[in-house]
């Protein structure tokens, strides 16, 4: 698909529709090849295409600089449509607007107003090669030049990627130093040692930075990161995204355990009913499936909202009113780390032995979900939400809550 192409699909469809089409489009291509890329890992190269080629790059940017100007609920709808059927693509995707969201929050308006158009211009893809748990990269000055120098890892999004977010801990004071790097800088090296259980093609790998050249310009520093209450907006969205994309795995999985059990399981010798559908065990779980789900969804799109009002406060957003939308996606992330755990792993028990065949690949769900899910402890989100619930506080800003 071209731009040209991707342009006229859009206009059959009304302008607030048009972003949830192309997705759901999207989407469907990506399902008939999700099992085998699932096997195979790697970069996910033609499907990245295809979204480059879709224009959603740029959902998040206001349609003055070139965007599709979306909000957060519907840029995260987005990511949930993707999750349901490639969580690995869904995580890709959303790191492209976590990016845009952190030149936002932390630069200043010349720096974000350029890079922004810019992505809309050259459909640029984003990177993540910022770990503020890593303390491997450091940065100097040596004569009269900013340099990053060291190992990164956890890279989402990198490889192929056109921008990268980097971080670095400053050799003289030791404060994390942001910014953001054509991924091509000299000294940027990306390795393709992402092999793990799940989230086989997010490109997660390490990568080397050799006295990679920083100019001023492409510091973060103003107001930097985790500055002011807005700023503290940031580690809220990520947060917000990893429930979007459990809570589409989720649904992805209880779609294809439905799909099976209607078309592929047999009711149980023992069962007083007639077929599957009327088994009183299969329609228990499915029950407790749904509710599980349910309450996951509510609080998630609750959660989306109030970031969505807190985003247009800006710089005028206060302490608390940051605090209300953190305690929000808190319980969201709570909730849809525990439904879909529970969901991917309990699905066989309503579709049966044979839907183990390694061919089908139904463990995916489970595997991409356990790997996501250990990104942050959840221990650490029920801690934070007990002290709210007992003591009135809101959980401190950091880049995990």
């Amino acid at each position: 698909m071209n731009q040209v192409e991707t342009i006229n699909i859009a206009e059959t469809v009304q302008a607030e529709e048009a972003p949830l089409y192309v997705a759901q489009a999207l989407a469907r291509e990506f399902a008939r090849t999700a099992v085998a890329r699932d096997q195979q890992g790697g970069t996910p190269k033609v499907e990245r295409d295809r979204i480059r080629a879709s224009g959603l790059l740029s959902l998040i940017i206001p349609v003055e600089s070139g965007g599709w100007g979306a909000n957060w609920s519907e840029t995260l709808g987005v990511v949930r449509e993707f999750a349901r059927v490639d969580s690995s693509i869904a995580q890709v995707f959303a790191f492209q607007h976590l990016m845009l969201a952190t030149v936002r929050l932390f630069g200043t308006e010349n720096q974000w107003r350029q890079w922004w158009q810019q992505t809309a211009e050259h459909n640029w893809f984003w990177g993540n090669a910022l770990n503020p748990l890593d303390t491997r990269t450091s940065s100097q000055v040596i004569s009269g030049q900013r340099e990053f120098h060291g190992k990164k890892s956890f890279c989402s999004g990198a490889t192929d990627s056109d921008m990268l977010i980097a971080s670095a801990l400053d050799a003289e004071t030791g404060k994390l130093l942001i910014a953001a790097l054509p991924t091509a800088r000299e000294g940027i090296i990306l390795h393709q040692d992402w092999d793990n259980i799940g989230q086989r093609q997010t490109d997660s790998g390490s990568a080397d930075f050799q006295h990679v050249l920083v100019h001023q310009h492409e510091l973060l520093t103003d107001p930097g990161p985790l500055s002011t209450p807005f700023a503290c907006l940031r580690p809220l969205i990520a947060q917000l995204i990893f429930s979007s994309i459990y809570l589409g795995i989720a649904e992805g999985a209880l779609a294809e355990a439905k799909q099976y059990t209607l078309g592929q399981s047999r009711v149980w010798p023992g069962s007083l009913a007639g077929n599957i559908q009327a088994d009183p065990y299969t329609l228990l779980h499915y029950g407790e499936f749904w509710v599980a789900l349910e309450g996951a969804r509510l609080l998630t799109e609750r959660a989306a909202a109030l970031l969505d009002a807190a985003w247009s406060r800006a710089e005028a957003l206060t302490a608390e009113e940051r605090g209300e939308v953190a305690v929000a996606v808190t319980a969201a992330k709570i909730a849809t780390t525990r439904a879909g755990l529970d969901i991917t792993q309990r699905m066989f028990e309503v579709t049966g032995a044979r839907a183990t065949t390694a061919a089908l690949r139904l463990d995916r769900f489970w595997r991409n979900l356990r790997v996501y899910t250990l990104h942050d402890p959840v221990d650490f989100k029920l801690r934070e939400l007990g002290d709210w619930a007992l003591n009135g506080a809101y959980p401190d800003p950091s880049f995990y809550s």
